[in-house]
Parts: structure tokens; sequence; C-alpha cells
């Protein structure tokens, strides 16, 4: 029997995503979409003085995969520089694709699990990190 795709935590924390919100001051924006499942996110960052993540906003359309990973990058990236978060992408990825099997330092994104099997949830859910990565390169 195979285990659910959808499971009470995952719904939850897609839940858990706020609604888009205004910055005091954007420092950096990107709207990035995923090819293979149509998600797309806009993602605002201010950064503070050291250039890391002070705070951010997203809109977000995506399925719950994809609102569960921006709701993991809402509560999670404030206080993280740009290597931190190459990093954590990288390292998703490769766990994603099963090519490890850590998942890395973020904060929850092992609830996540369940989509490992399933590839064309992948996009949507690395989507959040590539969206703050550009957000935060478009601040340079």
């Amino acid at each position: 029997m195979s285990s659910r795709l959808y499971t009470t935590d995952i719904l939850r924390l897609a839940a858990s995503l706020h609604e888009e919100r205004e910055l005091d001051r954007e420092d950096g924006r990107a709207e990035v979409r995923s090819p293979t499942c149509g998600s797309r996110i806009i993602l605002a960052v201010e950064l503070d003085e050291d250039r890391r993540v002070r705070m951010i906003s997203q809109r977000v359309h995506a399925c719950a995969f994809g609102q569960a990973s921006a709701a993991l990058v809402q509560q999670y990236a404030v206080g993280r520089a740009h290597d931190e978060v190459a990093e954590a992408l990288v390292t998703i990825s490769r766990w994603l694709a099963e090519e490890q099997e850590e998942a890395g330092d973020w904060p929850g994104i092992t609830l996540l699990e369940p989509a490992r099997r399933r590839k064309s949830r992948h996009g949507a859910i690395l989507l959040p990190f590539r969206a703050l990565l550009s957000a935060i390169e478009s601040a340079r």
C-alpha cells in the first residue's frame, strides 16, 4: 500500500502561508514560474546591512506542495544570506532527486518527503527557493 501524497502536515503547512505584505523597503524582487507545473511566485526581499534577509513578501500561485514550500521559505528565510539560500536550493534539489538522503538543514523541509517520488512536484517545491535567491541577486 502506498503512502498518501498530501499528508495533514503538508496541507497545514500550505494553509499557514501568509498573504503578500508590503515591505518598508524593497531591495530586490523576482518573478519565477515553473515550466513543468505552471506554479508562479512573485517574491520581494528587504535585506539588512549585512545583505541578509530582513523580510520577504510573496504572492504564490501554486499547488499544495508549492504553497507548503513557500511557507517554509517565509518562516525561515529571515537572517539567511545569499550563499545559504543557494546551498539550500542545491541540497534540496539533490534530496528530491534522490541523489542524497540528507535534506539539508532548512527546517521542516522533510515534511515534503512524499513528493520525492513525484518528479512533477519538484519544480513547485524548489520554486520559492529559486525566487528568494533571484530576489537577493537582483538586489546586488
